[in-house]
């Protein structure tokens, strides 16, 4: 892989993002950036009351990714991030459609995002981890997050609508490596299935979890 090389991981909350970013890291050696849950100022309130958090959590976000792509640039040296700034843009939407946000507060965000837009270096490729909104919703019971505690299934399908019709968008500029998620596996041997694929991405590659690992037992066997 290319020491300038910046990746980006996209999935529904609690698809396994930063576990998957951080075994990315130890493999290829590049420096992660993290979505930023504990410092946001916003986060805990949005969950409490998202009608009254949505602009402003939405800006915060739009904000801190645009300051992540743009460390990435002035190093030169890549990255990889556990959510990209596109998909910031898939939530803000539903939120939108779910009456969250005035028309002046999205129209705000999306005039805001068409601008940072032209200013950041696109990833030169995307690894999408696959999950149903059902698994999703287990994740995210199970990891137990106080401020998560409201997540609805409801709000998950929609957030899934979303990511597919973004999946078959942004596959048209940007690679995607797209990974059957449904079950864990070893997240290293997954970051170096993902080290060995990505040279040969074009625009969409699906990955199932199963294949790979058997592929990769069996090579450790001979």
């Amino acid at each position: 892989m290319s020491e300038n090389l910046f990746l980006a991981i996209s999935g529904l909350i609690g698809a396994g993002k930063t576990t998957l970013a951080t075994a990315l890291g130890v493999v290829t050696r590049l420096k992660v950036f993290y979505e930023p849950v504990v410092q946001n100022a916003f986060l805990e309130d949005f969950f409490r009351d998202m009608k009254r958090y949505s602009f402003p959590l939405q800006i915060y976000l739009l904000n801190n990714r645009f300051r992540q792509q743009q460390q990435i640039i002035w190093s030169g040296q890549g990255g990889i991030v556990d959510r990209s700034i596109y998909e910031d843009a898939i939530f803000c939407k539903v939120l939108y459609e779910d009456g969250m946000m005035e028309d002046r507060e999205y129209e705000t965000y999306v005039n805001l995002f068409n601008n940072m837009s032209n200013f950041i270096r696109k990833p030169d490729f995307i690894v999408h981890l696959d999950v149903s909104p059902e698994q999703s919703l287990e994740r995210i019971k199970k990891r137990s997050r106080n401020m998560e505690s409201t997540i609805s299934l409801d709000y998950l399908k929609k957030l899934h609508n979303g990511y597919e019709d973004f999946i078959g968008k942004i596959s048209k500029t940007i690679p995607v490596l797209r990974i059957d998620w449904k079950k864990y596996g070893s997240p290293i041997e997954m970051a170096q299935v993902i080290k060995e694929k990505h040279e040969s991405l074009k625009q969409i590659i699906d990955v199932n979890l199963e294949v790979e690992m058997k592929r990769i037992s069996q090579k450790k066997k001979k």
